[in-house]
């Protein structure tokens, strides 16, 4: 355990609250900050590559919210991803088209002990995110509650990753 990092979270909910449904990880972040957790930061923003590096330094955990776009499951379907899963995505390419996965593993490199410990990513597969607007989709909108339970459920195996209902 390193001495760097505090024991909180860091929900960071990241989007354009002018881009449809590109905005529900924005919407995702606001419904964990209105539950007032003791132990959770959250954020709203509108970032990306290396830019989340200063937001997530000193955190032992850090859930991301976002939107997706696969085409592979409807939209409004809730995804629950690991830095792993990303690990094929990961490159060398220009500082402002990096990707997260490489920011995190540019983040590691630069700095490991201030990186958290673990980093997840709760996603909701989205329909529209070309379109200006400040309403999402319904099935989108509808998404918001679920993609909110799945990080408490995160956080919840985070806390206590051996069920007993003690912090490890």
């Amino acid at each position: 355990m390193d001495c760097k990092l505090r024991d909180r979270f860091a929900v960071i909910g990241l989007g354009s609250p002018i881009m449809t449904d590109d905005a529900v990880g924005l919407k995702i972040a606001q419904k964990v900050e209105d539950l007032g957790l003791d132990d959770v930061d959250t954020m709203q923003e509108a970032i990306g590559g290396l830019e989340i590096i200063p937001l997530i330094r000193g955190y032992r955990f850090v859930i991301v919210a976002d939107a997706i776009q696969t085409r592979e499951h409807p939209p409004g379907t809730v995804l629950i991803y690991d830095p792993d899963d990303f690990e094929d995505t990961v490159g060398n390419t220009f500082a402002h088209d990096i990707n997260l996965a490489t920011a995190l593993k540019i983040g590691k490199q630069m700095d490991a002990a201030t990186m958290p410990e673990k980093v997840m990513f709760v996603a909701v597969e989205v329909a529209d995110i070309i379109t200006m607007g400040e309403t999402m989709t319904a099935e989108v909108e509808a998404a918001v509650g679920p993609a909110t339970n799945a990080i408490m459920y995160l956080m919840d195996n985070l806390r206590c990753p051996d069920g007993t209902g003690r912090t490890a």
